[in-house]
């Protein structure tokens, strides 16, 4: 064997056991894909429990099918019932290990939250972030806002088809796995932003800092199974699903909440 190939062997086998010894046990990572000879069995939404502690899952308005062609069934039920799940049921543990968390409002744990604190910082980041999402997810409608929050995005961005476009590209921008957000500043000002990982605008250090109303879920996970690489379509096809019913009722409240 030449000494050339020896030395590339041992150097990305020493890369491979460093990599293994640093992951912590709390470290949440994509859930491989079905291999293609494996039996596909899909649940229902409420056979998705959470272990027994603080936090629990939301409930989906619908079943997993329910949301295609934009998110399909498979995708839906992956991203739920094993990504979601998971990080709900890590917040858990680490409430139950911290009497300092217990009663403590996600928010106010976001709020607050060390982020030098990995564990703490990604689980209730991304127990959050998911809840957020499936909270603001409805069966094909391609409603527009109405009411208060198409008045506020028309001041803030000029028209919705603006804001569309910002938002867009706030998602597609981002660099690697993330979220993009619409939130509502201090001042009541609808504004985009994206962060990376499962940080959020609620954490201290974010270059733009709110109450999130809104938000879309652009880690692989979320969509690679029906788009794969092509995460613009993916985007364009979640504003067919978005409730903004309930997402104005976040603006509402938003604003009643604010500090003057």
């Amino acid at each position: 064997m030449k000494k050339s190939t020896l030395f590339t062997i041992v150097f990305i086998g020493s890369l491979l056991v460093m990599a293994c010894n640093n992951k912590k046990l709390t470290e949440v990572v994509e859930v491989p894909l079905p291999a293609s000879d494996d039996k596909i069995t899909i649940g229902l939404p409420e056979d998705a429990r959470a272990d027994a502690g603080a936090f629990s899952l939301v409930k989906l308005p619908n079943t997993y099918d329910a949301f295609g062609p934009s998110i399909g069934t498979l995708a839906m039920e992956n991203h739920y019932s094993k990504h979601y799940l998971t990080y709900t049921n890590n917040l858990n543990k680490l409430i139950a290990a911290d009497q300092a968390l217990v009663d403590v409002s996600i928010e106010d744990i976001l709020k607050k939250v060390d982020m030098n604190n990995a564990d703490l910082k990604n689980n209730a980041g991304g127990y959050y972030n998911h809840t957020l999402f499936f909270e603001n997810l409805a069966p094909v409608s391609k409603v527009l806002p109405k009411d208060t929050l198409a008045a506020a995005i028309n001041r803030d961005f000029g028209s919705f088809t603006l804001f569309k476009t910002m938002f867009t590209d706030a998602a597609e921008n981002q660099f690697g796995s993330g979220w993009a957000w619409l939130v509502v500043d201090k001042t009541g000002k609808l504004q985009i932003t994206s962060t990376s990982n499962q940080e959020n605008p609620l954490m201290p250090k974010q270059v733009i800092t709110g109450t999130p109303i809104l938000n879309i879920d652009v880690w692989e996970h979320a969509y690679y199974l029906d788009y794969q690489y092509k995460r613009k379509r993916y985007i364009d096809n979640y504003f067919n699903i978005i409730n903004w019913k309930k997402v104005n009722e976040r603006y509402l409240e938003a604003l009643k909440n604010k500090k003057p």
